[in-house]
């Protein structure tokens, strides 16, 4: 209980500098950005592997839209209070055809996805084939055929439908991405190797940052990768792993915390080589980790408890998911309060978590350079 103590009063303390520091920092104008394009993995996908491989099912999305709405989530993700922040509209995925909407950009993330390609078939292993590069490679083709579209446009109100082209090196690009080159890496890898291959999956990530650059991209919003130990999925088929006090993997966590030194160094490095870029590297893990840590303060139970699904001794029944035990049917359903979990699946956050880390990260103060705000991103500091 002392060291509760002592780590609530550290918060904060440290909160009450950064906003006196804050107040001493003259304010720069907010951002006025057109669109949003969006990379990554299911944290951040609004219905990229949900078009290409089936309908996420009920009960995901019941808090908010009430149905399944391609987030895996009982409701909104980061990604959707980043548009909310910005007044823009939730993300349309770039593989949606249905009910799209790309006039203020597009999400080009999906479930599954990692940076480097996995040799793996997401029926078997959950990986998807949309990794980072032919996530680039998407983006590359709809800016092309967009700006095909609107200098072939007859009248003013067609090429309303979609973004205007000098609009896309004024966009915010924003990255979620590099979990599941982790999670991977843990099933295939020892750890040495696995840490062998940071170096390089970090790298693939500056390449499409880069590739963006050069295609006109100057607004860049980094996600580093959350503490993919304390996901409660780890915990029920890794049962003789070193826990921290809060039962989160310790091994796991440091990988994370490896890939999350490295990447914010190249992130440093990107900022002398691409001289009109502003990069912004936020550190998502420790906004979810002192979440994590403090769950009691911020009114949320047992962090590895799950809101949705079925998970009792040998028997897991994934939300959604339905199974026969013995004769009888088993369903994968929904708590009664979504809203008071920190993981609605044992492997995403809930609608109230995401929302807590977005309010938590888009004030700039998880941000690198510090105190940069999401509405002040595309200026250099």
């Amino acid at each position: 209980m002392a060291c509760a103590r002592i780590l609530y009063v550290t918060v904060i303390l440290v909160s009450m500098a950064l906003d006196n520091l804050a107040r001493r920092i003259p304010l720069l104008p907010p951002c006025d950005f057109p669109a949003i394009y969006n990379f990554g993995d299911s944290n951040s996908d609004t219905g990229g592997i949900s078009a290409a491989f089936g309908r996420i099912p009920p009960p995901y999305g019941q808090s908010f839209f009430p149905r399944p709405a391609g987030r895996a989530s009982d409701g909104r993700l980061i990604i959707d209070f980043i548009a909310e922040h910005l007044g823009l509209p939730y993300l349309s995925s770039y593989l949606d055809s249905i009910g799209t909407n790309f006039r203020h950009g597009a999400n080009f993330a999906a479930g599954g996805s990692a940076i480097r390609r996995q040799n793996e078939a997401i029926f078997e292993s959950g990986i998807s084939p949309f990794s980072l590069d032919i996530q680039i490679v998407h983006f590359d083709g709809f800016k092309v055929r967009n700006t095909e579209i609107y200098h072939r446009a007859r009248n003013l109100s067609d090429r309303r439908q979609g973004p205007q082209p000098q609009e896309f090196s004024r966009a915010l690009y924003t990255f979620d991405i590099g979990q599941n080159d982790l999670v991977a890496g843990f099933r295939q890898l020892s750890t040495p190797q696995l840490r062998a291959a940071i170096p390089d999956i970090v790298n693939q990530l500056a390449a499409a940052v880069t590739h963006l650059y050069q295609q006109g991209a100057r607004a860049f919003w980094i996600h580093n990768t959350g503490p993919v130990g304390c996901l409660p999925a780890a915990t029920l088929y890794i049962r003789k792993a070193k826990t921290d006090k809060h039962g989160c993997n310790k091994d796991q966590n440091g990988m994370a915390l490896e890939f999350n030194r490295q990447l914010k160094a190249r992130v440093s490095k990107l900022r002398a080589e691409l001289p009109q870029a502003a990069l912004v590297y936020v550190d998502v893990y420790s906004a979810k980790y002192h979440l994590i840590s403090n769950t009691k303060t911020y009114g949320f139970m047992d962090p590895l408890k799950i809101c949705c699904g079925h998970h009792d001794s040998n028997i897991h029944v994934w939300c959604g998911q339905r199974t026969s035990v013995n004769g009888s049917e088993v369903l994968g359903v929904s708590c009664g309060s979504p809203d008071s979990y920190i993981s609605w699946d044992g492997i995403h956050y809930s609608q109230a978590a995401n929302q807590w880390i977005a309010n938590h990260i888009l004030n700039g103060s998880f941000s690198d350079p510090p105190l940069t705000p999401i509405t002040q991103a595309c200026l250099k500091h």
